[in-house]
């Protein structure tokens, strides 16, 4: 979501989702309902949220640093946003800072009125695109990349907004959901490959948008559908919803990390269960990397439904031999060193005396730098763990994301440097074993992974990225490079 050196040295030992967006069109007190859908997405980003409303004539914004509860819990602050139509955006910042210009939404006058955008995702040639604007005069207020959108969309030659959007959308590479409001009414779109996710539902005569079905139920909203990718849907005031596919049809690659770890498990994705996939995961863990052993334990809480399918496909009990602190926040998400390092310390403890003396599998989702998997066992030896084998709920990742996700470059990644064998002397475990990505492709719903066309973006495990890399293309010699990626027409 922002830009400025895409390869910066990125602290933490999880891949780190960027954000999550909400908004509705059609509603009394939409702020209101909007901050109640921003919380169900606490968990997409924690360190920023921002609301903007329209009330037919006015726009009115209201951000914050830290979580929803912290920003909107008064009704003075929620009174403050009036209107019938609300966008909101949570958000964790990665390459452009933690600044408050950041966050979202964006907001500018345009020729055509106000026009205000909260975007998921990443312009993997964002930085292309602002130096061409910087260069014809444009001004940036913020470090963002979705200002990049906005400064597209108000250069446009094209004569109606929804033509320079269309315009606008046509330069930029990469994954974007995004959330737009105008004076017209409420635009909602997904990229062509549909990398980021974005679903629709029904509030009464209100229409309501969120990156995950998690947020419509906690408002009361009916799931209607997921929005297509390439799909730009416009709704008016009146609730008329029209549809349009401007890009034409291109084989979608949604994100796979999205099962294993991003979306709450409560969700729906692309027609599954989220936890349902995660337990499947599990199973098929068990199927190809069973371990000899008297206890499968998850690394909590994400690591918890693969756990359960692993227990259940091998026979090996499941016990919470873990238990984590629910006062610590998403450690990864934490945005200081200082913070991170704390939270380390104070979210897990060992249940000593149900390790003691056993053989434990412990069940995480990835492993990223390795250093907090290497915590974990250690953890599990000083209870008095006899064995320790790691299990991991998704393929090795060794390759960086451009697409809306914070990850540390290839040479921090364990299995950018290491094999399996290296990994698992680096985090002291009797064994390590991932699942492999067909095993991943079959807990999602297929057979396995078509090589020559994949269902999905899985570039942090393949390297095969899904679209064009300008921006990182000045840094060619960069590992990311390994591969070629695929190109989109």
């Amino acid at each position: 979501m922002n830009f400025t050196d895409p390869l910066r040295d990125l602290d933490g030992d999880k891949l780190r989702e960027e954000c999550g967006v909400f908004g509705l069109i059609g509603a009394m007190d939409a702020a209101a309902i909007c901050a109640l859908g921003l919380h169900a997405l606490q968990h997409r980003g924690q360190e920023a949220v921002g609301i903007t409303s329209f009330d037919g004539s006015e726009f009115f914004s209201h951000k914050g640093l830290g979580h929803v509860a912290d920003n909107f819990a008064s009704g003075e602050t929620i009174a403050e946003l009036p209107g019938m139509m609300a966008a909101g955006h949570v958000r964790y910042s990665t390459t452009g800072g933690s600044g408050f210009r950041n966050v979202q939404p964006l907001y500018a006058d345009l020729a055509t009125g106000g026009f205000a955008v909260a975007h998921n995702g990443n312009i993997s040639n964002g930085g292309q695109l602002r130096a061409d604007l910087v260069r014809k005069g444009a001004i940036f207020q913020s470090t963002s990349d979705t200002e990049v959108i906005i400064h597209l969309v108000a250069t446009s030659r094209y004569p109606t907004l929804l033509d320079r959007f269309v315009d606008a959308l046509r330069l930029v590479e990469g994954a974007y959901s995004l959330i737009c409001m105008t004076p017209e009414g409420m635009i909602a779109c997904r990229d062509p490959l549909g990398i980021r996710p974005l679903v629709m539902g029904k509030l009464g005569d209100a229409t309501v948008f969120a990156s995950e079905t998690v947020a419509l139920d906690v408002v009361g909203a009916e799931f209607v559908r997921a929005v297509e990718p390439g799909e730009l849907l416009q709704i008016d005031f009146d609730g008329n919803v029209r549809s349009h596919h401007p890009f034409g049809t291109i084989s979608p690659r949604p994100c796979i990390f999205e099962h294993v770890y991003f979306s709450r498990p409560d969700s729906i994705l692309n027609k599954r269960s989220v936890y349902e996939s995660r337990k499947q995961i599990g199973v098929q863990l068990a199927i190809e990397a069973m371990a000899d052993a008297d206890l499968v334990v998850p690394v909590p809480d994400s690591g918890v439904p693969a756990a359960i399918g692993f227990s259940q496909q091998s026979g090996i009990p499941f016990e919470l031999g873990i238990i984590r602190s629910h006062y610590v926040g998403r450690t990864f998400i934490q945005p200081s060193e200082g913070a991170r390092h704390s939270s380390v310390k104070r979210k897990h403890n060992a249940n000593r005396l149900l390790v003691e003396g056993k053989r434990i599998v412990l069940i995480d989702d990835s492993i990223v730098r390795g250093t907090t998997s290497l915590k974990i066992v250690q953890m599990m030896r000083d209870a008095g763990a006899k064995e320790v084998h790691f299990r991991v709920a998704s393929p090795p990742t060794g390759y960086g994301c451009y697409y809306g996700v914070d990850t540390p470059e290839r040479s921090k990644l364990l299995a950018g440097r290491m094999d399996v064998d290296a990994m698992c002397e680096f985090i002291q475990a009797d064994s390590l074993a991932f699942v492999s990505i067909d095993g991943l492709y079959r807990a999602v719903g297929h057979e396995q992974r078509n090589n020559a066309c994949p269902q999905y973006c899985d570039a942090c495990f393949t390297g095969d990225y899904p679209t064009r890399l300008t921006d990182l293309a000045a840094r060619a010699d960069h590992p990311a490079f390994d591969r070629p990626a695929n190109k989109v027409a």
